[in-house]
């Protein structure tokens, strides 16, 4: 205790459960300080996932799928996800089968870069496909 004083430095409990509890003299300011840098640096490697999306319609044309498809693999290419949302209006909801279809079709085509990470799922007025990068 004494030490700490005549160092102008802190007296930290290290190990409260030990017996005796050990202690340690230190700055306890620049300590706090030194663990939110590393938390902070922790923070900033971390590799954020992007998730892109593509929304679709059951009756859209060969043509516009072909470049949404496109542009899907080059996400996936990039490291990101890629959500496929399928919207059925008024009538459309009656055949779920033909959205099915249209998702796995999508699925079989970017499957060289992709894994489905969520198979398709109703959420009301629409049919959602996660696609997550191939890990190699």
């Amino acid at each position: 205790m004494e030490e700490a004083i005549s160092k102008n430095l802190d007296l930290v409990e290290v190990a409260p459960q030990a017996d005796p509890p050990v202690v340690k003299v230190m700055d306890y300011g620049k300590f706090k300080y030194e663990q939110e840098k590393k938390a902070q640096q922790a923070r900033k490697s971390q590799k954020q996932v992007e998730v892109k999306e593509i929304q679709l319609r059951p009756k859209t044309a060969d043509h516009h799928l072909d470049f949404k498809v496109r542009r899907a693999r080059g996400w996936l290419e990039e490291g990101k996800k890629v959500k496929v949302r399928l919207r059925f209006r008024g009538r459309e909801i009656t055949y779920p089968e033909i959205g099915r279809e249209r998702l796995r079709i999508i699925a079989e085509e970017l499957s060289d870069v992709a894994e489905v990470e969520q198979r398709p799922s109703m959420d009301r007025y629409s049919m959602l496909m996660v696609l997550t990068p191939k890990s190699e």
